[in-house]
């Protein structure tokens, strides 16, 4: 647990929890991550005042639709490893979109995919989702392949106007969770 915070959701090492306004220094150690930024905002390393704007983004969009990318943590330890989590993407048809950022001294130890299912689980199971979307810049060929390897089927490109480039983009339906 982080300072006596319950977890709402868990998987075999991580606990979720959702952002608050004391948690720019963690929501620095992230978003202050030129490694990681670089690849989903065209400004790259972003000031302190930016990441502040987001992590203020992210709380409302809790506050409105019951989702943001939320903080996660390893379990055993506390340690904070970065966000995973879902935003409002066409919530007509009962899709939301999924993301996940990493702490960059923290990649490749499978940190991202033991998230993404966890989410994608609540997101099916617990929100009743019909459909994630996803998307990524398309030179990050790790969430490319995490996200084939996680059952989301490649639908087109999609313009993201903070990196200004086509995101391939993806689709994972209930049918397609229910049948992995």
């Amino acid at each position: 647990m982080v300072n006596g915070d319950k977890y709402f959701l868990t998987s075999k090492r991580l606990g979720f929890r959702r952002w608050r306004a004391g948690d720019l220094e963690l929501a620095c150690e992230l978003w202050g991550d030129y490694e990681v930024t670089k690849l989903f905002d065209a400004r790259g390393r972003l000031y302190r005042s930016e990441i502040l704007e987001r992590l203020v983004k992210e709380i409302q969009t809790e506050e409105t639709h019951g989702v943001q990318y939320w903080p996660i943590f390893l379990k055993d330890s506390g340690r904070f490893i970065g966000c995973c989590g879902l935003r409002p993407y066409d919530l007509p048809k009962g899709i939301f979109e999924i993301g996940f950022h990493i702490r960059s001294n923290l990649w490749r130890r499978g940190y991202a995919r033991e998230a993404a299912v966890a989410v994608i689980r609540y997101a099916f199971n617990v929100l009743k989702a019909n459909g994630l979307f996803a998307g990524h810049n398309p030179t990050n060929y790790a969430s490319r392949h995490l996200l084939l390897q996680l059952g989301f089927r490649n639908t087109h490109d999609e313009f993201y106007a903070p990196t200004g480039l086509n995101h391939p983009s993806y689709l994972l339906r209930t049918q397609d969770y229910l049948e992995q």
